[in-house]
Order: C-alpha cells, then sequence, then structure tokens
C-alpha cells in the first residue's frame, strides 16, 4: 500500500464533503421523520430515486433545466409524504410497524420506476456536469457544488426554523411529551402533515442532486440506505444539522479510504460507524 499524493488526497477530501453533503441532505428528512414523528420511513429513499427519474425524464425530454424540475417535484414529495403520513397515522403504526410498511412501498416504488425506466443505469446529461471551477490543483464540479450549498442552505433553515419558529417549538414539544403538548392547544395532526410533507419534499430535493451529479438505477437506492442510516444515527434523531455534520464526517473517510487503500473498503466505514452506535448508544434507536 502506497501512500497517495498530497493532492490526490486533498481532491479526495473534496469529494467526501460533497458526497457527505448529499448524505446529510438525504438523511435530514429520514432524521426529522424518525425524531420528531416516530416513524421510520424507508420511502424516504423512493422518493428520492423516483424525483431523480422525473428530473431525468422532463430534462431530457421535455428539456427542462434540471433545477427546475424542483418547481414541480419538491409539491408532489409534500403531497406523497403527507398522504404516506395520513396512512401510518390513520392506524396508529408503531416505529417498527412503519419501517415494515414503508419498506414495502418501496419495494412497489422500486417495481414501477423499473416498468416506466426499466433497470438499466441512467445518466442525466446536463450542461451542469461540463462545468467546474478549479481551486489550485483541484477541481470542483458544479453538480456538487450545488448539492453541497443546498444542503448547508436547507440545514441551517430547518435548524432555525426548529428553534425560532412556533411551528418549530410546537413539534419538539409534541416529540417530547405529545399529550401535555395537545392539552396547550398544539395542532399535532397538522404539524405532522406539515413536517410529514417536508421531509418527503426535502428527499425531492436530494432526488434532483443525485441525478445531477450520478447515474441512477431503480434498484441503487437500496445501496444509501446504510451509509444514510449511518448519517442519522451519528448525528442524532430530529436534528437539522447533525445528519449534515455526520454525513460529511462519514463521506471524507470513505473518501481517505478508498484513496489510501481501495474503493471496495469505503463501505467498511460507514457500516462500521452504524454498528458501533447501536452496540454503543442502544438508546439512540426508536428514541
Amino acid at each position: 500500500m502506497s501512500f497517495p499524493s498530497w493532492t490526490l488526497l486533498a481532491q479526495s477530501v473534496l469529494s467526501g464533503v460533497f458526497a457527505g453533503a448529499l448524505y446529510g441532505l438525504l438523511g435530514l428528512g429520514l432524521g426529522l421523520s424518525w425524531g420528531l414523528l416516530r416513524t421510520i420511513n424507508l420511502t424516504h429513499f423512493a422518493f428520492a430515486f423516483l424525483s431523480a427519474y422525473i428530473c431525468y425524464q422532463l430534462a431530457v425530454v421535455s428539456k427542462v433545466d434540471p433545477l427546475l424540475t424542483l418547481a414541480g417535484i419538491v409539491p408532489l414529495m409534500f403531497a406523497l409524504g403527507a398522504a404516506l403520513h395520513w396512512l401510518t397515522d390513520r392506524f396508529r403504526l408503531s416505529p417498527f410497524s412503519s419501517l415494515l410498511l414503508t419498506f414495502g412501498f418501496m419495494g412497489i416504488a422500486e417495481s414501477v420506476m423499473q416498468t416506466i425506466w426499466t433497470a438499466d443505469p441512467r445518466k442525466l446529461e446536463s450542461h451542469y456536469a461540463e462545468m467546474k471551477l478549479r481551486l489550485g490543483p483541484l477541481f470542483l464540479p458544479i453538480p456538487e457544488l450545488l448539492a453541497l450549498f443546498l444542503a448547508v442552505a436547507i440545514s441551517v433553515a430547518v435548524w432555525a426554523v426548529l428553534r425560532y419558529t412556533d411551528l418549530g417549538k410546537a413539534l419538539r414539544a409534541s416529540a417530547e411529551d405529545a399529550p401535555v403538548a395537545a392539552a396547550f392547544g398544539i395542532n399535532q395532526r397538522r404539524n405532522g402533515y406539515l413536517l410529514a410533507g417536508t421531509c418527503a419534499a426535502l428527499a425531492g430535493v436530494a432526488g434532483v442532486c443525485i441525478a445531477l451529479s450520478s447515474s441512477i438505477s431503480p434498484s441503487q437506492m437500496y445501496a444509501w440506505v446504510g451509509v444514510v442510516f449511518a448519517a442519522v444515527m451519528l448525528g442524532g434523531l430530529g436534528t437539522a444539522l447533525g445528519p449534515l455534520v455526520a454525513g460529511v464526517i462519514i463521506g471524507v473517510s470513505e473518501a481517505v479510504t478508498m484513496a489510501v487503500t481501495s474503493p471496495s473498503w469505503a463501505p467498511l466505514v460507514s457500516f462500521t460507524l452504524l454498528i458501533l452506535i447501536l452496540l454503543l448508544r442502544p438508546g439512540r434507536i426508536g428514541r
């Protein structure tokens, strides 16, 4: 094993930051749903990849700018997320039951995407893919920079809403003690729909970023589950900035591992962190 050059190592760190920002963006909605609604929503990954395919379809067939597709994707995902929350709320599902239910919906969504777009990988060739900035010997791809900017901006905005607004305080109060929050007049049902829809909309934004920066296939969404779960668990359930910070840590660790050893060792990082969290801090699960 030979140590890589400093340029390669620095480029790997940058790539890890970009990948980690996407982990954090995808984990943001999952962590909020899990921590504040007590719903482990695996359909979150299906929402992201469905959004990626819709972005691909609109950009390739209708020649719509990929970023402009967010105008239609975000409201659509919000509606789907709110509808799914109605189902879980209607039957009073426990976190474990919601995990099983949403895993089933994830499989259904995969079949629908395979039927419409086939199982073959697809790559969105947009003008953004050809744009790069140069920082000395380092290259900064525009799609990854956009994903980083969106991840940071959205995470900070969600943090501010949860900390400083009445809605955020009501959501945190309901998560801490629902009966007491209801006694103080907090409309938990309305807030639940708003939060569930927002979490799905965040998955839609992450899906567009995935479409811009990598190839997509329906089965690929399962590859994201482990690393995003690790980011959510490491960053903390129900937090806004935690998944982003944890995602960057995992992304950089994976990238440096690939640079120093080989790409086959990269999954070891995220899954080792996830196993350590499960073993050392089991109280975080289902909190």
